[in-house]
């Protein structure tokens, strides 16, 4: 599971159209192309924003407007594809110079990897970094979402170990590098997942 609370700032790729959902309601939906930090240079991503309005409110967003949206963001892999689904709780209008930004809070669930390494900064305060992935059952199979988790400022808790399942939140990070996507967070809270037993889940 990744969830992510987030304020994204980015080109309209598209007019909004308008659908309908299971239960009939009205929501829009557009394609925001956001540029992200890239090794050399700048890339670009596209986010799938979705919101409950009329008609009548969808008119408003227009293929190339600027605007800043705030709302859930839901990552989901297929393949070598990273999709980026945001159901938008506020969209207003940005500054033509107000920058491209993906900025917020991650939430994490999944299985620590093999490689936990302990650091010192200049200051010689010690920090952790690890990965770790989320798995989500797709047909016969599952994919996985890589996210570098980086926990400043302590040491290593001593449960912290490869294969273990883990909750965190903190800050997260979009880059690039070679056209792939990089996800990392700024871990705020972590701690060990128990499974309860009579829910079967990750």
């Amino acid at each position: 599971m990744i969830k992510c609370n987030v304020t994204v700032c980015g080109v309209i790729g598209r007019d909004a159209s308008v659908r309908k959902n299971r239960e009939e309601k009205e929501f829009m939906a557009f394609p925001l192309r956001v540029q992200i930090p890239a090794t050399g240079g700048r890339h670009t991503i596209e986010v799938d924003v979705r919101k409950e309005c009329s008609q009548e409110e969808a008119t408003g967003y227009r293929n190339g407007s600027r605007v800043e949206v705030r709302g859930t963001m839901y990552l989901k892999r297929r393949g070598d594809k990273l999709y980026f689904n945001l159901f938008a709780d506020e969209i207003c209008n940005a500054a033509t110079d107000d920058a491209d930004c993906v900025k917020g809070e991650l939430a994490f669930r999944g299985k620590v990897g093999q490689n936990i390494e302990e650091k010192r900064d200049k200051k010689d305060q010690p920090y952790t970094v690890f990965s770790a992935f989320s798995a989500e059952k797709v047909d016969d199979g599952f994919e996985y979402q890589w996210v570098r988790f980086f926990c400043f400022g302590k040491e290593r808790d001593a449960w912290l170990q490869p294969g273990i399942k883990v909750d965190a939140i903190g800050e997260m990070n979009l880059s690039a590098h070679n056209g792939k996507i990089n996800l990392s967070c700024k871990v705020e809270e972590l701690t060990q997942y128990v499974a309860d037993s009579s829910n079967y889940n990750q």
